[in-house]
């Protein structure tokens, strides 16, 4: 077992308000110590302080960055994301200069992105990793399009399209939208009037990940091949659309809900998920804080912005 004495933020009640403690933490068995760098300001813990869950006297935290003290899973001093296994939710959290994780929730942080970044991005590219691989299940050597490919998750999407080896990727934007944020993730983009009518030079594809919904929907559905299929993520344009069921049993189409909160990650996803993305060298928007100011971004509403909590300064 390993022991650290460190400074935590603690909750005794619902509310923002949090009491700066010294405490000693300690690993056992199938545990990792880590040095805790950076955590994030989720809508988890906002529900956690919000009283709803769990009981008073706890350290928030449910996502973060640090590096490994002592563990059993990552080497000593590896740069690592934490989440999942209750941590934050049903056990103490991140939000201190050290924290007690399970294995489990020890992530691998890929070399070429900035912790900041791979903090920033993990649920939206959680997100597009269920979307593309576990719902979708691209395979090497498919077309894929990426409807509202200027949304940050729709460019996940096709980072992650393209680290699973799709062969070409084919994004969807409107008539008016600047492309220039979406580079070289994909290799053709397609246009899409105010109407939301989709146009012709859309080519076949194998696998649609749609963000739109409304009548986008709709029209993409007509330029998926036989056996294919559609990924409904988002109905940004509407919440209604129309199915032409001639073509969806005539072509043995399939139209799959990608419902996140009820699907459960596999081992390896969040590590495979950041892996994904990393080639893309995305920028968030993120602003960083003090962890001693986190009252103030709780009670602040959410933003374009993800906070991050710079957790360095604390004792």
């Amino acid at each position: 077992m390993r022991s650290q004495e460190g400074t935590v933020l603690r909750s005794h009640g619902p509310g923002p308000e949090l009491a700066v403690e010294e405490i000693e933490q300690t690993a056992g068995p199938g545990e990792t110590l880590v040095e805790m760098r950076l955590a994030a300001v989720t809508s988890q813990d906002r529900t956690v302080l919000s009283g709803k869950q769990p009981a008073p006297s706890f350290t928030p935290g449910s996502e973060g960055f640090g590096v490994v003290v002592s563990s059993a899973v990552a080497a000593t001093g590896a740069g690592v994301v934490l989440r999942g296994e209750g941590v934050g939710v049903t056990r103490p959290g991140l939000w201190g200069r050290y924290a007690v994780v399970p294995d489990a929730a020890v992530h691998p942080v890929p070399e070429s992105m900035e912790p900041a970044t791979a903090l920033a991005l993990l649920t939206p590219a959680l997100t597009a990793h269920t979307a593309v691989r576990r719902v979708g299940q691209v395979l090497a050597g498919e077309t894929v399009v990426v409807t509202g490919i200027t949304g940050l998750v729709a460019r996940l999407c096709a980072a992650v399209a393209r680290s699973a080896g799709a062969a070409r990727v084919i994004g969807l934007a409107g008539v008016v939208e600047p492309v220039e944020l979406v580079g070289d993730l994909v290799d053709q983009i397609v246009r899409v009037d105010e109407l939301g009518q989709v146009g012709r030079d859309l080519p076949w594809c194998d696998l649609a990940v749609d963000t739109l919904g409304g009548p986008v929907t709709s029209g993409v559905l007509g330029h998926i091949t036989p056996g294919g299929r559609i990924a409904l993520l988002g109905y940004k344009t509407g919440e209604f659309t129309t199915l032409d069921l001639h073509q969806l049993i005539g072509r043995d189409l399939r139209v799959l809900p990608v419902n996140v909160q009820r699907t459960t990650l596999e081992p390896g996803a969040i590590g495979q998920a950041l892996a994904d993305i990393a080639p893309a060298r995305l920028r968030p928007e993120v602003e960083l804080l003090p962890a001693a100011r986190v009252s103030e971004v709780l009670d602040r509403s959410a933003s374009g912005a993800r906070f991050l909590l710079d957790l360095t300064a604390l004792g």
